[in-house]
């Protein structure tokens, strides 16, 4: 008879048995071996054998001496040719071209307090963690920490209504009770969704979208008080009815609208059933916390240089901003500019907004420039289209006034990001010549491999390959960066899509095929088309800024808009800037509604009358149709 017991011990043998099976595998191949090496050893006892096998070890050798002495000469041969096509673009190679110069503290903005060096400092990650008890100055990065009047943060971070906002009260009037009452909307009216629209609209007030997890109101909806709109019709009209005139999306930056039945069938309600909305007034409280901060901020940007203390005698040693601290910096300086822009107080937008484009120099290395990484200025980039998208918002809420609009105008002006995002590439194109060029003199190349994780990867193929095999992944490296090149003309303040457009194919058909000579690059090249798309869509964006800016002090003196944009100039504008894609004009005309059309041709460099392209995301929607800037007069 089987017993409990004896299953028990069934049911652990059979756990046992992969083990044992692994076990036996590893006795088994070990075994092999070992009678492989007796063999040879067995063999090698016979002195004929012996010498046949010191003979073709010697041939061996010979010929691997040969095959790496000629691709260390070949390869070598190629990066000089390489050097000299460079050198004729004016691209050098020297790493201590690109060393800045050792400034001053009292005169440098990472030495202003230890605060701004704690912070604006990208530091180790050893170390970060033992400064975390130092870095509560200027911590932006907190938003769960927030709360807000009847608002609530949802699982994905952003706030939300606690209960049902009341936008509007709707009294139903008999229509035969109405004698052209003003302010009344009839049903019958067939503008009466406009009306309604309308109404709802000037009750709620305006708004704005920040970065992600914000969108401010004007009036603060926790502590709604609802517009009165009356109503007048035939007969007590269904909630269906109304529901029909307001569209739930109307307001889709603060939340869903719903129609619905009170006590009083002669009253209905407008509600914001969900959504997201913050108070202007209820955010600026909140956040004016970081204005000490912002304030030393000011001060230490007064201070002529900016250059990171620290080692810049190797590429990979060079210190780094804070990038983090400089988005959330951007991001929280918007939003407080936004607010200040719902509430009409631009004075103090305006000193928000002058702080987004002054911390733009943390990142512009002066007095030199140098050394400017491409990540560097892609966050430039970035700021920057924080930056003029605020100037946006105030334009389109007709919030600027004419001094205003002039300073945010020579300060548009000042904004040149092609000219940083070529020093970026070029800046990508030494370091990868620089390192490269250094394992193949330094003796300690472990030294060097520790510092990048990226290299570390490529580890075996680095110390194991002929050094002419990494002379040629610098050469494929710096021909397919060098491409890029071609298409800025920054004598010209032109960028060319085309030229973009075959340097990534040129870069595609290269590296499609495996190849020792192709390892560092495939890892090495960035997505420089999206790059560069990027930073001509945001220069577009401030050149049409500077003339909107320009269009809007016109407009203050004159009354509308002039005919063509050479009105502005001189009393407006010095200089109207071109279209940076095709150094053309930029396109205008004056809209017989009031209001004007501005744009660029865009990336696929085709007049398509101002209409914008659409596509899955923003790079799909640039690739086609124009760059449209569109004014929005009262």
């Amino acid at each position: 008879m089987v017993t409990v017991a004896d299953l028990l011990q069934l049911k652990d043998g059979i756990r046992g048995l992969p083990s044992l099976l692994l076990q036996l595998v590893i006795c088994i191949v070990t075994a092999s071996i070992l009678m492989v090496i007796w063999l040879f050893i067995r063999w090698l006892n016979c002195w004929r054998n012996f010498r046949r096998t010191l003979v073709g070890l010697t041939i061996f050798a010979t010929l691997l001496a040969v095959f790496y002495a000629e691709e260390n000469w070949r390869g070598q041969r190629v990066w000089e040719s390489c050097q000299r096509e460079l050198a004729a673009k004016g691209i050098e190679l020297d790493w201590n071209k690109y060393i800045p110069p050792v400034v001053p503290d009292e005169q440098n903005f990472f030495t202003a307090s230890t605060n701004i060096y704690l912070r604006f400092v990208k530091h180790p990650q050893d170390d970060q963690q033992k400064l975390a008890s130092q870095l509560h100055w200027l911590d932006l990065r907190a938003p769960d920490t927030i709360s807000f009047t009847g608002l609530r943060l949802d699982k994905s971070r952003r706030f939300a209504f606690v209960k049902p906002v009341v936008v509007a009260e709707l009294a139903i009037q008999p229509l035969q009770a109405i004698t052209n009452q003003p302010g009344v909307i009839q049903l019958t009216d067939p503008a009466a969704a406009a009306h309604l629209q309308t109404a709802l609209q000037n009750g709620v007030g305006r708004s704005l979208k920040g970065a992600p997890g914000f969108t401010f109101s004007e009036r603060s909806l926790a502590n709604f008080s609802p517009v009165i709109i009356a109503l007048a019709a035939d007969a007590t009209p269904w909630v269906s009815e109304v529901a029909k005139l307001v569209p739930p999306n109307l307001f889709t930056n603060i939340g869903h609208l719903t129609v619905v039945a009170t006590a009083n069938p002669h009253v209905l309600q407008v509600q914001f059933d969900s959504g997201y909305a913050i108070a202007a007034a209820d955010y600026l409280r909140w956040s004016d916390q970081y204005v000490p901060a912002f304030d030393d901020l000011r001060a230490a940007l007064q201070r002529p240089y900016a250059i990171v203390p620290g080692d810049y005698s190797q590429p990979f040693l060079v210190p780094i901003p804070n990038f983090v601290t400089m988005r959330f910096l951007a991001q929280t300086l918007a939003q407080r500019t936004q607010c200040y822009l719902l509430l009409g107080q631009s004075d103090k937008a305006l000193q928000e907004l002058t702080l987004i484009h002054d911390s733009c120099r943390i990142l512009q290395k002066l007095p030199t420039g140098q050394p400017k990484t491409l990540v560097e200025a892609m966050i430039n980039v970035f700021i920057s289209g924080v930056y003029i998208a605020v100037v946006q918002d105030g334009l389109r809420l007709h919030a600027w006034q004419e001094p205003q609009l002039a300073d945010i105008q020579e300060q548009l002006k000042n904004i040149n990001l092609p000219t940083y995002v070529a020093d970026g590439y070029k800046w990508q194109l030494v370091v990868g010549a620089h390192i490269l060029n250094e394992l193949t003199t330094s003796k300690n190349i472990d030294s060097i491999l520790m510092q990048d994780r990226y290299l570390y990867t490529i580890r075996p193929f680095l110390i194991l390959s002929p050094r002419g095999w990494i002379y040629q992944n610098m050469t494929t490296l710096a021909k397919i960066e060098s491409k890029i090149f071609n298409a800025f003309d920054l004598e010209h303040d032109t960028i060319a899509p085309t030229v973009c457009d075959a340097a990534e194919d040129y870069s595609e058909k290269t590296l499609a095929h495996n190849s020792p000579f192709k390892v560092w690059a495939r890892m090495a090249v960035p997505n420089f088309n999206k790059a560069m798309q990027n930073t001509a869509f945001n220069q577009i964006l401030a050149d049409q800024g500077q003339i909107a800016c320009a269009l809007e002090r016109y407009h203050l003196v004159r009354g509308n808009y002039p005919e063509a944009l050479d009105a502005l100039v001189p009393a407006f504008m010095a200089k109207l800037p071109h279209d940076l894609i095709g150094g053309q004009p930029l396109h205008y005309r004056r809209t017989d509604d009031g209001k004007f059309l501005l744009y660029s041709v865009g990336w696929n460099e085709t007049d398509d009358g101002g209409m914008a392209g659409k596509g899955n995301s923003d790079y799909d929607s640039r690739l086609r149709g124009d760059w449209v800037w569109q004014s929005s007069a009262k």
